[in-house]
């Protein structure tokens, strides 16, 4: 495994993983709203019409389908750039990053960005400095389901490598 590529790879993931969460959060954009905390939700659903946010709800699992695949891709592309010639190179590559862009978000996008800029807050919750800087939510996040889920495309990425290697 070439460790200067990989350091080069975390860096572009969390460049790329902070453009998805400045797309895809804040004012009335509610495709994380489900990562949202629930007395977030419950405020921004008093004025705006209610959408699924239950883990097991259908517009939940589609999109965390969604970003299963999408971060597989480009978790297998990584990978081999990497250096990645077996399962487990390419399983370790992958849960490695996938708890790297973990703690990325909980440290950094969650506990900063998250809960100081006005831009994340969801539109009429904006009050809610309280609720914006619930650090044990997003930690519990990370560590369940975040570290679970990664175990999926980690499988699927060190799959793919030992067959793409083979």
């Amino acid at each position: 495994m070439n460790i200067p590529v990989i350091l080069i790879e975390m860096a572009v993931f969390a460049v790329m993983f902070t453009v998805m969460c400045f797309k895809t959060t804040g004012g009335n954009n509610t495709t994380q709203v489900h990562n949202y905390p629930p007395d977030i939700q419950e405020e921004y659903f008093k004025t705006h019409e209610r959408i699924p946010t239950a883990p097991l709800s259908k517009r939940v699992i589609v999109t965390k389908t969604v970003a299963l695949l999408v971060f597989a891709v480009i978790l297998v592309i990584m990978a081999l750039l990497g250096g990645a010639e077996t399962f487990i190179q390419g399983f370790l590559f992958a849960f490695g990053m996938m708890a790297w862009i973990g703690a990325y978000d909980t440290f950094f996008i969650d506990w900063v960005l998250f809960a100081n800029m006005k831009r994340f807050r969801l539109e009429g919750t904006e009050h809610l400095d309280k609720a914006y800087h619930q650090k044990w939510f997003h930690l519990k996040g990370m560590l369940f389901p975040g570290l679970l889920f990664a175990l999926i495309p980690s499988a699927i990425v060190g799959l793919i490598v030992m067959l793409i290697q083979n």
